[in-house]
This record gives C-alpha cells, sequence and structure tokens, in this order.
C-alpha cells in the first residue's frame, strides 16, 4: 500500500464506523421511543440518512443494530486475554484485557445508557447478547486454562471467567443506571476488587 492509498484507506474506515455508529444510534432511539416492535429497518435506515441496503452492509437484522458495538469485540479481549503477562493472576489478567472495552465504553456512556434501557424494556433482545457472550466466554475459558497449566475439564478456568463477567455486567449497570459520577473503571476495579478480597460483606451503617 502507497502512502497516498493510506490515508485514503483510513478515510473510509471511518466513514464506514460513524455510519454504524449513526445506525446504532438511530435504532436505540427508535426503539426507545416506540418499542422493539414497532420499528423497521427501514425507519432506521431513514433516520441515519442511508438506504436499507446500506444498513444490511453493517448488520444482518434490527435487533444486532441495538445489541452490537465495537467495544465487546470478543476477539480483541480474547487476545488482549493471552496477551497478559503470565505472572498476573488469572482475574487480574481478565480485567487488564477489558480495560480497551471500559475505555470505549465510557467514552459512549449515553449511547450506553440508553442500551441498557432498550435491553430493559425488550428482554427478547437478552438471547443474542447471552448468545455473543458464550461464545467468547468459552474462548476466555481456554486462555485462562492454557495460562494457569490446567486442562480443559479443570473447574477454576470457567469459574474466574463467570465470576469476572458477573462483576463486569454489575459495574456497567451501577455505572449507567445510578446517578455517580464516576467512571467505569472505578466500577469494575472496586467489583474486581471485592471478588479478588474474598467477597466479604461490607460494614453495617452506623
Amino acid at each position: 500500500m502507497t502512502d497516498t492509498d493510506q490515508p485514503a484507506t483510513g478515510r473510509r474506515d471511518r466513514k464506514k464506523a460513524q455510519t454504524r455508529a449513526a445506525l446504532t444510534a438511530a435504532a436505540l432511539r427508535l426503539v426507545a421511543e416506540r418499542g422493539l416492535e414497532q420499528v423497521t429497518v427501514e425507519e432506521i435506515s431513514e433516520a441515519a440518512d442511508v438506504s436499507s441496503r446500506t444498513f444490511f452492509n453493517y448488520f444482518t437484522c434490527k435487533d444486532e443494530a441495538l445489541t452490537d458495538d465495537p467495544a465487546l469485540d470478543g476477539n480483541a479481549v480474547v487476545a488482549r486475554l493471552a496477551a497478559a503477562p503470565a505472572q498476573v493472576p488469572a482475574l487480574q489478567a481478565v480485567r487488564l484485557a477489558l480495560a480497551e472495552s471500559i475505555d470505549s465504553i465510557q467514552a459512549d456512556r449515553e449511547l450506553w445508557r440508553l442500551r441498557l434501557t432498550v435491553i430493559a424494556q425488550n428482554p427478547a433482545l437478552l438471547p443474542r447478547l447471552v448468545a455473543g457472550n458464550s461464545a467468547t466466554e468459552q474462548a476466555m475459558v481456554a486462555v485462562v486454562a492454557t495460562r494457569l497449566g490446567v486442562g480443559p475439564d479443570h473447574g477454576h478456568p470457567p469459574l474466574v471467567v463467570a465470576v469476572a463477567g458477573a462483576a463486569f455486567r454489575t459495574a456497567m449497570l451501577r455505572w449507567a443506571t445510578g446517578d455517580d459520577a464516576r467512571p467505569l473503571h472505578d466500577f469494575v476495579d472496586e467489583a474486581f476488587a471485592a471478588i479478588a478480597g474474598g467477597l466479604a460483606d461490607p460494614p453495617s451503617p452506623s
């Protein structure tokens, strides 16, 4: 690729990212206003000022536009987990692997607040989220098992991944739905520290 080609490629990538983001924002806004069954792909495309054909260049269906996000790229998370320093404990390695996703989600807080509201209002979207997370979690379990030098049937790797996932989801919900203005990584660190500390009960209110 020549130097002239590289800026053009960069512009195309930015344009594609902008179009995808516009479609996602339009889908979430319309579904939040009208409900999942009352919004069509054509209406989402029109709101994003693109054609329905363009919509299907980015998403296979309406539900995917609502739930999928580059910040949740499971392949990237798994790759970062595999690249974490070998001396880092497994739970902390998962936290390190999530760092870039956390930063991306933080940058789009209002979009994520809207997404979580839409999902809460439309439970039919949950299977898509669970299916995507399941594939990523299975890959993460394999990486953790390799890091620890244990077999695929060992109970510790899936427990680490499951607990880390629960901590991350709990932190996201607290961050997105509460009045606390702290950044997402504060909530995630707090949740992971509680787990690492044995999940002791908090002090009783005085």
